[in-house]
């Protein structure tokens, strides 16, 4: 007989949900992203039309997921749309593969935050794992406190990076043009945008875009999910692409094309044309200003994946327990665990390389989970529907299918060990059932 055990709080509300998508979406991508795209792209109007088709599109499977987050208000996100629509087999697939892939994030973030505390303190480079890890417990401290304190950092958390990436952009529209490029800068460009490029830096802008789905995973502990998620997920997304928009038109202020495609960091050649050799500094230091709501809210998505899966009986029980204060505590420690391995292994590199795979086969996955149920369960509650299904929904999945392949076929080895990793978790969970029906 299971012990019976406090559930997920219902106290989230709009205000999370924003935070959390922007938390988790705005960050150090599109400070590098810019230079890539004008790598590929020569004309500062087509640049600026790739990122607004990256947003749109993007907009497009926000609308479209939010069905399926309104129908199905349960923590874990992906997964359970995964496992409504085909089954426990396919459900654990999304479920342990998207998991994998924020345990990866975690490592990630982490290290990252302990390069850039180090850029900013050099007596501190050779502690880089260590700081990681201890930046993780301090997560877990946070999380412990409850969801009431950790989604009230997240909200102010962003509120700053928000407006320090303003800041940025103020810095820029207020400095004088950057100066001329150097003569012959222009041939190394493209005189026109080809398809294979317009292709390369669409596909760049989508990951930039990364992290539009996050609210999808908290609709258990939202006060009022048939109301508060199609607003967290549409103006969280319409509040990125306005942020995105205003970066690439501050970098083109002071960059001129040429030098903001030879850019890996455009933010920081950008920051040192204003204000000299404080620049790079100052772009650290928003770097760094990024990460935490974003780690904060990478653990938190983590650990509701784990606790769904638990829940669920398809992964062990215990993740499914709660604290008093409305925290996964079990899924909490397991995830955290995993990314400290991850870390201290480096392994975690391997598994970051293999997320583009992931991400792109799960929301494949939940694309097509989306016209299944349609067809299946017509009768279910649907507070919010798709707006122009099925058209909407066929763009998003043809988009979810090509950028797939582009996957595949851009990192092969590493889809391939994706494949494997989760044929590896597959054939656990055979095992797992098997030694649970002998005894």
């Amino acid at each position: 007989m299971k012990t019976a055990t406090p559930g997920l709080r219902r106290i989230l509300g709009v205000s999370f949900g924003l935070a959390v998508i922007v938390g988790s979406t705005l960050g150090i991508g599109i400070l590098r992203t810019p230079g890539l795209v004008a790598a590929q792209i020569a004309n500062p109007s087509t640049i600026l039309a790739v990122w607004v088709v990256g947003g749109l599109y993007t907009l497009l499977g926000s609308v479209c997921l939010t069905e399926l987050g309104t129908m199905l208000p349960q923590a874990g996100g992906y997964y359970v749309y995964a496992r409504r629509a085909f089954g426990d087999t396919a459900g654990f697939a999304v479920g342990w593969t998207d998991w994998l892939t924020y345990c990866a994030v975690l490592g990630y973030v982490s290290i990252g935050m302990g390069e850039f505390l180090a850029l900013l303190v050099p007596s501190l480079g050779g502690a880089v794992t260590p700081i990681a890890s201890a930046v993780l417990l301090g997560f877990v401290a946070l999380q412990w406190m409850g969801v009431r304190v950790s989604s009230r950092f997240q909200e102010i958390a962003t509120a700053l990076k928000f407006v320090a990436f303003l800041a940025l952009v103020a810095a820029c529209f207020g400095a004088s043009p950057g100066p001329a490029p150097a003569a012959g800068a222009e041939a190394a460009l493209p005189s026109t945008a080809t398809l294979v490029g317009v292709v390369v830096a669409l596909q760049s802008v989508l990951i930039t875009y990364g992290g539009w789905q996050s609210a999808l995973y908290f609709t258990e502990e939202d006060r009022d999910s048939a109301r508060n998620l199609p607003r967290s997920m549409i103006g969280g997304e319409i509040a990125v692409i306005g942020i995105y928009l205003l970066v690439n038109l501050a970098l083109l202020a002071v960059l001129p094309v040429p030098s903001l495609a030879r850019s890996t960091l455009a933010a920081a050649d950008a920051a040192q044309i204003i204000l000299g050799v404080g620049g790079a500094q100052t772009i650290t230091l928003l770097s760094l200003i990024s990460l935490p709501p974003l780690l904060n809210a990478i653990m938190m998505i983590g650990t509701r994946i784990l606790f769904a899966m638990g829940r669920d009986g398809l992964l062990w029980s215990r993740t499914a327990t709660i604290n008093a204060r409305g925290t996964p505590g079990v899924a909490t420690l397991v995830t955290t665990a995993v990314a400290i391995v991850l870390i201290v292994s480096g392994t975690f590199q391997r598994l970051v390389a293999m997320a583009s795979f992931f991400l792109a086969a799960n929301y494949a996955v939940c694309c097509l989970a989306l016209v299944v149920l349609r067809r299946r369960e017509p009768g279910l509650a649907r507070p919010f529907r798709a707006w122009g299904y099925p058209w909407s929904a066929g763009i998003v999945l043809a988009g979810a299918a090509v950028f797939l392949v582009g996957v595949l076929a851009g990192d092969t080895a590493n889809g391939v060990a994706a494949l494997a990793l989760l044929a590896v978790g597959l054939a656990g969970r055979t095992l797992a059932r098997s030694l649970k029906s002998e005894v």
